[in-house]
């Protein structure tokens, strides 16, 4: 790349252009961090730290309420989807158009523009969130570097299609063993079937009534479901293990404890010989009666709607921040050969954060 620098008096849609054209697959994003730290150390009413290809970006101003703007830097691999294209609606496309560097570049104008916000702000650009949860770089930092988020209230820019999304749901999975005694399938009786023996575990789950608790006036919506079945030796062999993979997505009002136990009193009788917590993942409380979340709230508009998925919210609220989800990008774009976002939509999200941090 000739030009390895970011231009931050370019509007959000156009600087992201310059991101999406910045290739950051996760794993080799230490080019872009370099450039956003270049970009944000020439900016005097800005202290910039580093941790990795972890980026973060404060301001002193002794507000009495400091806020988190945060979005990740890498994307999933490039399909053909590199450099970006403006097309005559004015939609741009390009690998990571959508998730995140849309919103990305709207933390970066607001880094450059609001000099004198009416909270003190925090910008974190981190590495390697399209990956496993190990490598995430906001977790590195939280775990390496609390101190440099904390803070009142988080907004994490990723996609969601201009409208605020209220926290995110937990999201669990679980192993569930069945034992039984191999034999000839000739001689059955002669062993026990741990795959007939999971059936109990299938009926609960047909049977299973989630709940939809309404959460700061957000309804979320939790669902338990088998997502795998694995067993079965060979085609003359009576199975003596069966495995049900089990997830279970909860609301924020369970704590990841209360999650587990309840999963495991559901299937408390149903012939579980091994419960194994395979990943997890806490959900995030909305937090949208705090006071910066209602003057955001009023400030963006619309309708905040609760997030059914995870994301990195959840990190926050185990820092005890309240935090929303609102970036540009249209979610169900994120990922595909067709990633694409409205320019519209970006300036809109860069005039939006404007107005609420300078009113």
């Amino acid at each position: 790349m000739a030009d390895t620098s970011l231009d931050l008096t370019l509007d959000a849609a156009k600087l992201t252009a310059q991101l999406v054209d910045f290739p950051s697959v996760s794993g080799t994003e230490k080019p872009l961090a370099d450039a956003i730290e270049t970009a944000l150390l020439a900016l005097p009413h800005l202290t910039v730290e580093r941790y990795g290809n972890n980026v973060l970006a404060r301001t002193h101003l002794g507000r009495p309420e400091r806020v988190i703007l945060a979005g990740h830097i890498d994307t999933v691999p490039i399909a053909d989807n590199v450099p970006s294209r403006l097309d005559e609606d004015g939609v741009l496309w390009g690998c990571g158009t959508c998730d995140m560097k849309s919103g990305v570049a709207v933390q970066l104008r607001i880094a450059a523009t609001v000099v004198a916000p009416n909270r003190d702000l925090t910008f974190v650009f981190y590495d390697n969130e399209e990956v496993t949860a190990d490598l995430n770089g906001l977790k590195h930092v939280a775990e390496n570097r609390p101190q440099w988020l904390e803070g009142d209230f988080a907004v994490l820019l990723e996609p969601s299609d201009g409208e605020v999304e209220g926290g995110c749901q937990g999201t669990l999975r679980v192993l569930l063993k069945t034992k039984g005694e191999r034999a000839h399938s000739a001689r059955s009786w002669m062993g026990s079937n741990a795959i007939h023996t999971a059936s109990p575990i299938l009926a609960r789950l047909a049977s299973y009534e989630p709940r939809y608790p309404v959460i700061d006036g957000l309804e979320y919506r939790e669902g338990l479901n088998a997502v795998g079945i694995s067993g079965g030796v060979a085609g003359n062999v009576i199975p003596d293990e069966c495995v049900v993979t089990v997830n279970f997505r909860y609301a924020p009002d369970r704590t990841e404890e209360e999650a587990v136990a309840h999963v495991r009193e559901v299937f408390a009788d149903c012939g579980v010989e091994e419960f194994v917590v395979d990943d997890h993942s806490g959900g995030a409380l909305p937090g949208l009666s705090h006071p910066a979340a209602a003057a955001f709230m009023e400030a963006v508009g619309g309708i905040p709607r609760p997030k059914y998925g995870w994301t990195d919210v959840s990190r926050f609220s185990s820092l005890g921040i309240p935090a929303v989800n609102y970036g540009p990008g249209n979610p169900h774009l994120a990922h595909k050969r067709d990633e694409r976002v409205e320019t519209a939509k970006i300036l809109a999200g860069e005039e939006r954060l404007r107005a609420w941090l300078t009113a």
